[in-house]
């Protein structure tokens, strides 16, 4: 079984996420994406403090698909450095029907191709 990654993001409104959501997903790089509610951030940035309305988003894929998903996020996210974390998911404590589902929808980038 491959392992399963989350990848949590962070997007500037809903409809950038939704979007990306659907780009990832019909590449197969995800299997899902979560879409969350708006949150309010506030980090520095080149010295100043901000503040920021932002979307976070958690995209299900696997741990071979990840470099993959991570670079889509770096070239189609508006932000010069975009928020983007691998976060392992424990495979004993998880349902092994679900984490079948998400390798099933991930295609594997670094199979060979026949």
């Amino acid at each position: 079984m491959n392992e399963s990654v989350i990848l949590y993001t962070t997007w500037p409104d809903a409809e950038t996420a939704e979007a990306f959501a659907a780009m990832a997903v019909a590449e197969r790089l995800a299997a899902c994406a979560n879409i969350l509610a708006p949150m309010r951030s506030v980090y520095r940035w080149q010295g100043a403090i901000e503040r920021a309305a932002e979307v976070p988003m958690l995209l299900k894929t696997t741990i071979s698909a990840a470099p993959a998903l991570r670079d889509l996020v770096q070239d189609e996210h508006p932000y010069d450095a975009p928020c983007i974390l691998a976060l392992p998911v424990n495979t004993a404590a998880s349902g092994a029907p679900f984490l079948d589902w998400i390798e099933s929808e991930v295609s594997n980038p670094t199979a060979k191709q026949s």
